[in-house]
């Protein structure tokens, strides 16, 4: 296995997570189709209780056993490093499986607690069904994710990323084979079919578990976990002690990201209900925007995803050795990274919402309407996520705290009431809820940028001046798309018509920005012109 740098290590975690997103997008497609809109809906139920409780038993260990293995190792405690990995093992077992006693026993009431009285949708049975369908990935994949963290603490960027692909490949494969087997072969409910889909992330999770096993177990020397007579003078009571201060903020953090979009679907859920929106129209619209938008966003989050497999090891290192310059350069440059690709990303998918939808989901009126909005809150996802990993990286855990408070707060007070007034003075409701959650992750983002350029003295000048540069492509890049739109209108749009107004779009979209920002040297500026130029020569010599 081969070890990365940051900026090396970014864009090979940046570029596979992608790829996984990607076929997490493409998926859809057929699957929609196979389970229908009241399907999805259920499937979206199903996920976002995956995801908390995923986040809630494996969220921290992984990423505090990344950060105290990168710690161990720069300071030369190779045994203890080893202990580490292994009582971590240990506390995510025991997690595991009380997580996952917790989602089959009490199944019934937390779908309860997800429709609450809605009538002419999914019934209380057909959630709970799903829920205990979901429990089983959670005696896995904790597993996965911490053994995961402890090659990111060695910089081993690649192979984590490859078990992510491993992972997505056989779970989209049991998702789309499973659930068409079950609605047009064998003819069984579409509750029992979508559960079959969710058992996917079981049996992933045991394919990727053993790709990762195997790769620790040919690299034992160069990862330390060869028998060894000399043992560090660190007690197993310090290493629990540092794994769990240092897990609980990531826990915090998960299971914030995944609340705001539990929290949103409750609410929206009651409210839309409670606006007079017929059961049908709710159940789309909620799951519109808590799972099949987010589907859509998922290329965008996936950039701080593989910014953070780089940033935590590299962010610990510079920490460790008190170089403080290095934890300004290299935060400043995570942030104009996200900021230079996510951009033009969110703002071109917004433009392409309709066509976008009508590709993946089906004509739809709310559809395009909620992507529309929803997109651009995943530039504030990806400001949130790098801000508060870098928080946890420089052991601020109070500041994390504060910072995912804060914005949780706020995303839940004004969740129902941005949703009232907006159905009130005209406008759609559901837009309400998606702008109370921007503004929980924008209030987040700055809290924890502001209060590191206090207490720290970190300064945001270079990134305030890119900032204002990539303004200039983005800008000329909508004038271009809209003078477009009026020879192209996205009427009468079918599948077909709508991939090639996509790709038509595309094309010159991107090519607008790029061109201009390579003229603005805006490539070297972000990501530094040796890395450039190393992919110059990896790419001349290929060609």
């Amino acid at each position: 296995m081969k070890k990365n740098s940051f900026v090396e290590g970014t864009v090979i975690a940046t570029a596979l997570i992608v790829l996984i997103k990607i076929i997490g997008m493409l998926y859809v497609i057929p699957f929609y189709a196979i389970v229908g809109q009241k399907g999805s809906a259920l499937y979206g139920y199903g996920y976002n209780i995956y995801l908390i409780f995923l986040g809630i038993s494996s969220a921290g260990i992984p990423t505090a056993i990344s950060k105290i293995t990168n710690e161990y190792h720069t300071l030369g405690f190779l045994e203890a490093k080893k202990r580490a990995f292994q009582i971590g093992l240990k506390i995510i077992s025991l997690a595991s499986i009380f997580i996952f006693l917790l989602l089959f026993i009490f199944a019934k009431p937390i779908a309860s607690l997800i429709i609450g009285n809605l009538k002419g949708g999914n019934t209380i049975n057909d959630v709970a069904f799903i829920v205990r369908c979901v429990s089983p990935a959670i005696l896995v994949i904790p597993f996965l994710s911490v053994s995961k963290g402890f090659l990111q603490g060695h910089k081993f960027i690649s192979t984590s990323s490859t078990s992510q692909l491993i992972e997505q490949l056989v779970r989209v494969a049991i998702i789309l084979i499973g659930s068409f087997i079950c609605i047009k072969i064998i003819k069984t409910t579409t509750t029992f079919a979508v559960g079959i889909a969710i058992l996917g992330a079981f049996f992933a999770g045991i394919s990727a578990y053993l790709y990762i096993l195997y790769k620790i177990k040919k690299n034992k020397k160069s990862l330390s976990l060869e028998k060894t007579t000399k043992k560090d003078k660190i007690s197993n009571k310090e290493i629990l002690k540092k794994i769990i201060s240092y897990a609980i903020p990531f826990i915090i953090i998960s299971i914030a990201a995944n609340i705001y979009n539990f929290i949103d679907m409750i609410l929206i859920l009651r409210t839309l209900n409670y606006l007079g929106f017929d059961a049908a129209s709710v159940e789309f619209i909620t799951s519109s925007i808590t799972t099949w938008s987010c589907k859509l966003s998922m290329i965008v989050v996936a950039i701080a995803n593989g910014m953070i497999v780089s940033l935590i090891p590299n962010i610990v290192s510079a920490f460790t050795l008190k170089k403080w310059d290095d934890v300004n350069k290299k935060l400043n440059q995570a942030l104009q990274i996200i900021l230079m690709v996510s951009i033009p990303l969110v703002l071109g998918l917004s433009f392409l919402a309709k066509p976008v939808w009508q590709v993946f989901y089906g004509n739809n009126f709310y559809g395009p309407i909620i992507l529309s909005v929803s997109i651009i809150n995943a530039l504030f996802t990806n400001l949130y996520m790098v801000t508060s990993s870098t928080l946890q990286g420089l052991n601020k855990f109070k500041l994390v705290y504060k910072t995912t408070l804060s914005g949780f707060i706020l995303n839940t007070i004004l969740d129902v009431p941005l949703m009232i007034l907006f159905h009130k003075i005209g406008l759609y409701a559901f837009h309400g809820a998606l702008v109370a959650t921007a503004l929980g992750y924008i209030t987040s983002t700055y809290v924890g940028l502001h209060s590191l350029k206090k207490e720290n003295d970190l300064n945001y000048k270079s990134t305030y001046k890119t900032f204002l540069k990539i303004l200039i492509p983005t800008i000329l890049m909508l004038v271009i798309l809209f003078i477009v739109k009026i020879f192209l209108p996205f009427n009468n749009l079918t599948k077909t018509k709508s991939i090639i107004y996509i790709i038509i779009y595309t094309v010159i979209g991107g090519f607008t920005y790029l061109f201009t920002s390579y003229k603005l040297n805006l490539f070297n500026i972000v990501f530094g012109k040796e890395f450039i130029n190393k992919l110059k020569k990896k790419l001349i010599r290929r060609g």
